[in-house]
């Protein structure tokens, strides 16, 4: 094994060293994108996904279905080590990957018009105290198709991302409150995850504190009520809990 000094790219990521800490990013992966799917002179957009987009499967023939696939393939590549911002763009317009139609093409060009404009962020981390923090939320029912809601959260650690998600449920949630404790219940099981995860890593000298957040005080609550619920609901209360 040779010592090759200090890292400068991982796996398409660059490493870049600032006064307080490190960042990481992937300006470079955007470009080439850009570049190899014609979109370098699109005029960049402030948001990867327009809330007022109502997608629905495409019941005719595909558009140009290879590169739609080839292109989802790339920013979920970037979503997945770099860029949590667009993982609910990327998770929403993966669902039309077998059969796109132009609706769904609008919607993907948007994104890389969203990513012209904010190649140069990065994940920082600096010396913020040593605290797993977590964020969780939930959007009902926002799949057309399948009257599905999606739940999405963010970790942070050291002041910077370190895992997060944008996903379907997969079980139907009978209102607002019931997609948000969903949510909650599924960042709960990646915190314990990250927590034993975070322990078995050398670089602090005790446990690190978990805390995580929900905008739902009606999710908040329904772990307090475990009487009223079935059994499957009292077992990611007590998960949550």
């Amino acid at each position: 094994m040779k010592d090759l000094g200090e890292a400068d790219v991982i796996l398409g990521v660059k490493i870049r060293k600032t006064e307080n800490g490190f960042s990481l990013c992937q300006s470079h992966y955007i470009e080439k994108i850009l570049k190899k799917f014609g979109c370098h002179d699109e005029i960049p957009v402030r948001t990867p996904y327009d809330p007022s987009a109502c997608l629905k499967k495409n019941k005719g023939d595909s558009v140009s279905q290879a590169d739609y696939a080839k292109i989802i393939g790339s920013v979920m590549f970037l979503m997945n080590y770099t860029r949590p911002d667009i993982a609910y763009a990327v998770s929403r317009l993966s669902r039309y990957t077998h059969n796109p139609n132009k609706d769904h093409w609008d919607a993907l060009r948007r994104l890389l018009r969203y990513l012209k404009g904010t190649m140069n962020l990065c994940l920082h981390f600096n010396k913020y105290p040593a605290v797993l923090e977590g964020f969780c939320d939930a959007n009902w029912v926002t799949d057309n198709d399948e009257v599905s809601s999606t739940s999405g959260y963010v970790f942070t650690l050291g002041g910077g991302a370190i895992s997060w998600k944008s996903a379907k449920q997969t079980c139907i949630a009978r209102s607002t409150m019931e997609s948000e404790f969903i949510a909650l219940e599924l960042a709960g099981q990646e915190a314990e995850w990250l927590r034993n995860l975070v322990g078995d890593v050398p670089l602090w000298g005790s446990s690190v504190p978990v805390s995580l957040h929900c905008d739902s005080q009606a999710a908040l609550v329904l772990p307090k009520i475990m009487h009223i619920m079935a059994k499957e609901d009292i077992y990611a209360s007590d998960m949550v809990r």
